[in-house]
């Protein structure tokens, strides 16, 4: 690994880890729910994101790898929230929130999985 690379991912998490931080409080501010749609919302968010990047770069692969760094693991990494879903999960469990413990849990893997299709495949079908 080399200096490049290091900073690609360092720069790139601060501009996620800020994202997050903002995004997040914006949803949960203004949308009051049991469930913690601020972490839902911006891994919602970074898998559109990622599928709509790994499609542009996969009909551009000239594209520095730095940027490519820079993009997914500096910024995306940063900004989805899988540890903090993973928490408040477990948070809602312990409570004895199971439905909405449950409810969170698979809008968080189903949806992340399907909003990271649905940016891959616009982004292939807006290039034909």
């Amino acid at each position: 690994m080399n200096t490049l690379t290091i900073i690609a991912v360092a720069s790139g998490g601060a501009i996620g880890a800020t994202l997050r931080l903002l995004l997040n409080g914006l949803i949960n501010r203004h949308f009051i729910h049991p469930l913690p749609l601020g972490t839902l919302g911006v891994n919602l968010l970074g898998s559109l994101i990622i599928g709509i990047l790994f499609a542009y770069f996969h009909l551009n692969t000239s594209l520095s790898p730095h940027l490519k760094t820079f993009m997914v693991t500096g910024i995306l990494g940063a900004l989805t929230t899988y540890s903090t879903f993973a928490i408040e999960s477990f948070f809602l469990l312990e409570a004895g929130h199971y439905t909405h413990a449950f409810i969170n849990m698979a809008l968080n893997v189903f949806g992340t999985i399907f909003m990271a299709g649905i940016g891959y495949l616009l982004v292939l079908q807006l290039a034909k």
